[in-house]
């Protein structure tokens, strides 16, 4: 699922910006203002040099003239007055949106039920360790992906898309998916029929189920009349641990990698076309749904969290 490429870019440009800004707001404080305030003192110096010989003479003065020379002087340029107000703000939202939370639209279908087309949802961008920024290089360790967890990652074919699916397979997991039905390291799942999904758009139903992926339970939905076969997969790095039949596919997830597959087993592209997700990829675990403008207000009621 592509969550926009514009994203990726926007970290960019929102890391220059805290840069630039970060630089004018530095340069003024430590350097410009000081230059304004000896200008300022020389001016004001200048100034009352003067009106004490005119005082001298004689001549009336009016005091107010004093501290309009000195606030004209000390007033920062425009450019700098709005770098100066900007830099804070945008450093708060650089960090936020680099190590703690970041938004993402979901454009596509891949993750119905559980996510819809428009949903705006939060990604915790720590629980999986702290990266930094723009290069995506982890350099604090705190948890590893788990079964079950929705995930942000950087699409392995083309670094700069930001995807979403369902973590299936951690490191050293065997998985089977024969007939639509996922097994874990030879333990097959456990399925709960649902009411059949309608999809409003293309008024189509599928079949609902509830899934137990390893103590993590879920929705998923599959179309009765789909193959169960994955027809043409990549030949992606490390595709020799899979092999695929017209009943599924089996494969063994590799060491600092993922297997990954959206809810909506039938209408996603996921590992089983594309391969696994290398840890280096990651970007943060999905968790809160807060708004969906499509059908407002109905959809209110989609805010909150998910599994």
């Amino acid at each position: 699922m592509n969550l926009q490429a514009i994203l990726g870019n926007f970290a960019l440009i929102l890391f220059v910006l805290t840069i630039a800004t970060g630089i004018i707001w530095f340069l003024d404080v430590f350097y410009l203002s000081k230059q304004r305030r000896a200008k300022a003192n020389a001016a004001l110096a200048e100034f009352d040099a003067r009106n004490a010989r005119l005082a001298a003479d004689g001549v009336k003065l009016d005091a107010s003239g004093r501290s309009a020379l000195a606030a004209n002087i000390l007033r920062q340029p425009t450019w700098i007055e709005y770098s100066g107000s900007f830099f804070p703000v945008i450093a708060l939202v650089f960090f936020l949106r680099s190590f703690l939370y970041e938004p993402f639209k979901i454009p596509s279908s891949s993750m119905v039920p559980t996510l819809q087309i428009g949903d705006l949802i939060l990604v915790n961008k720590f629980t999986y360790g702290v990266r930094l920024p723009i290069i995506n290089k982890k350099i604090i360790e705190v948890n590893q992906p788990q079964r079950g967890d929705v995930m942000v990652f950087k699409y392995p074919k083309d670094p700069s898309l930001d995807y979403i699916k369902r973590v299936i397979g951690v490191p050293g997991d065997k998985i089977v998916y024969k007939n639509k039905r996922l097994a874990v390291n030879g333990k097959e799942l456990s399925y709960r029929p649902l009411p059949d999904y309608l999809d409003e758009e293309r008024l189509t139903y599928s079949n609902q189920f509830l899934e137990n992926l390893t103590g993590v339970e879920h929705k998923i939905l599959v179309e009765e009349r789909a193959p169960a076969y994955v027809p043409n997969p990549d030949a992606f790095p490390q595709h020799e641990l899979c092999t695929y039949n017209i009943e599924g596919f089996a494969c063994t997830v590799p060491a600092g990698q993922y297997f990954m597959m959206g809810d909506n087993r039938d209408n996603s592209l996921d590992s089983r076309y594309w391969g696994f997700v290398p840890d280096r990829n990651i970007v943060g675990k999905a968790f809160f749904v807060w708004m969906n403008l499509s059908n407002f207000p109905s959809n209110l009621k989609r805010i909150g969290s998910f599994q």
